[in-house]
């Protein structure tokens, strides 16, 4: 598959079984691409499967429909070396740094770990490695945080952590899931602005999973949002942001703190969406104040409504 973008997702969707009941479908059928050197911001709110398709996307998750290609290269269902080589060039870090990282080990075993097992370095090699990713996240000096443990470490110097185990492999391509949401507001954007640098850095692509349009938009190049396991919307991180076209991305930039679509929420419920397997129509509908009866039986495709900007809503036939 010739591709100009390096991480593609045709049609992916992951299912999860239930006794007794329809399937969860967490992801379904997502089209999303991700160009080299590009940022694309995954929104959307709790339960919509952003980490679901990011998990996915590295191959922490085996798709149970559709496939994923990196640098042109189908890994689907890859295993074994292939996956482990495949690792070498996707990781992902965590939401919460302290889960992630195992509290009887110290910060040099963390990074020490990928060094060994996907760049395959030992002895002064690694050693060398070890102390260049931490001067590259801002922990320095390292002998000091080589032999700390997480719990010696505040929750922003421990993110770094996370973010410099994802590094340690030398990726081209990281999935941050909400890597700032467990961060007091004064460390936001010191990790945003680490994310931005290193991607000038490396040359990194990342998949930025996020529930807040306004981290969304200062870090991505482009923004997708998802609603109920479905893209509904996609476009130039400033063009959603300025004239959204999907009822559920005006409901998220109502609830933005300076946003200039700010006012009341535009909706006529508040449940979760709905995620089982016998679900008909848009996801949003039970929830959107512009419903139309054929919205509750078909999905609406995606319909170009700008250059380079894509929805999924009737409204905009």
């Amino acid at each position: 598959m010739a591709s100009k973008f390096l991480v593609s997702a045709d049609h992916l969707t992951i299912r999860f079984p239930r006794t007794n009941a329809p399937d969860l479908i967490a992801s379904r059928a997502v089209n999303l691409d991700i160009a080299a050197k590009e940022t694309v911001a995954l929104v959307g709110e709790s339960g919509s499967g952003k980490t679901t398709t990011g998990r996915a996307l590295v191959r922490l998750l085996t798709p149970s429909a559709g496939n994923v290609w990196f640098d042109g290269k189908e890994v689907t269902h890859i295993r074994g070396q292939a996956l482990m080589r495949y690792h070498r060039n996707a990781q992902m870090i965590f939401q919460d740094p302290f889960a992630s990282l195992n509290p009887f080990h110290t910060v040099a075993h963390h990074l020490s770990r990928p060094l060994t097992r996907l760049r395959h370095l030992k002895g002064h090699e690694r050693e060398e490695a070890l102390d260049e990713i931490l001067t590259l996240v801002g922990l320095t000096p390292t002998a000091i945080y080589r032999e700390k443990y997480p719990h010696e470490l505040s929750g922003g110097q421990r993110q770094r952590v996370a973010i410099a185990r994802a590094l340690a492999g030398g990726p081209s391509f990281i999935v941050a899931d909400e890597p700032v949401s467990m961060l007091d507001v004064s460390l936001r954007a010191e990790i945003l602005t680490l994310l931005e640098s290193l991607q000038e850095r490396r040359g990194l692509s990342y998949l930025y999973i996020t529930h807040d349009l306004a981290s969304a938009r200062y870090l991505a190049h482009r923004i997708a949002v998802m609603y109920g396991g479905s893209l509904v919307e996609i476009a130039p991180a400033e063009d959603l942001i300025q004239a959204p076209a999907h009822p559920y991305t005006r409901l998220l930039l109502a609830a933005t703190p300076g946003s200039a679509h700010t006012g009341p929420l535009p909706e006529t419920m508040q449940s979760a969406p709905d995620l089982s397997e016998d679900r008909q129509g848009c996801p949003f509908a039970p929830r959107c104040p512009a419903v139309m009866d054929r919205c509750t039986k078909t999905m609406p495709a995606m319909i170009t409504v700008a250059d380079g900007h894509q929805a999924a809503c009737y409204l905009n036939e």
